[in-house]
């Protein structure tokens, strides 16, 4: 009877754990149906400093390192064994909107600017531009109220306009600084 036993014990486990495995089976498909209509959140992720087609005109051969750098700004990249040149990288990753990335190395010879080389950097405002542009499609809502929409909110009063007549003027003069 003890063998019996442990015989009833084992199909009872297979048939449970057999059981498990298909109740997971199916819950794993609704699951993929569900998840396909939510979207994630994705972080934005900005690294580096961009570096815009203005500065990079204002960059003049003979300038110190320092004054490349109050244009540049801190390079993100520099390099003990190759102490005559700074990297400043660009990447830019937001949702909706096509990842960015730009690279511009600047060359030194000793304390003072040679030349720069690297992507074409775009100017202040076309980098702003791209930004705003997603990939997909997004709804924007109408911003005109009708006739109808106003006429559900009350009409200013004019005691407004009056209260701003009445306020006391700014004083015109001011007493002097220091005491005579």
């Amino acid at each position: 009877m003890h063998v019996q036993a442990r015989c009833r014990l084992r199909v009872a486990l297979t048939l449970s754990l057999a059981s498990l495995l298909a109740a997971c089976s199916s819950i794993g498909e609704s699951t993929r149906n569900a998840m396909s209509a939510i979207t994630p959140y994705k972080v934005e992720v900005v690294q580096g400093n961009f570096v815009s087609s203005e500065q990079v005109q204002a960059l003049q051969p003979g300038m110190s390192r320092q004054q490349v750098r109050e244009i540049l700004g801190t390079p993100l990249v520099t390099s003990v064994f190759h102490a005559d040149r700074w990297e400043y990288v660009f990447t830019i990753k937001r949702q909706g909107v096509q990842a960015q990335s730009r690279k511009l190395t600047v060359f030194f010879e000793g304390e003072r600017f040679v030349r720069a080389e690297g992507d074409e950097m775009p100017s202040e405002a076309e980098f702003v531009a791209t930004l705003g542009k997603p990939t997909g499609k997004i709804k924007v809502p109408e911003l005109q109220a009708t006739e109808s929409q106003l006429a559900k909110f009350p009409v200013a009063k004019k005691a407004a306009d009056d209260t701003a007549a009445q306020a006391p003027q700014p004083q015109r003069s001011y007493p002097p600084l220091e005491s005579r």
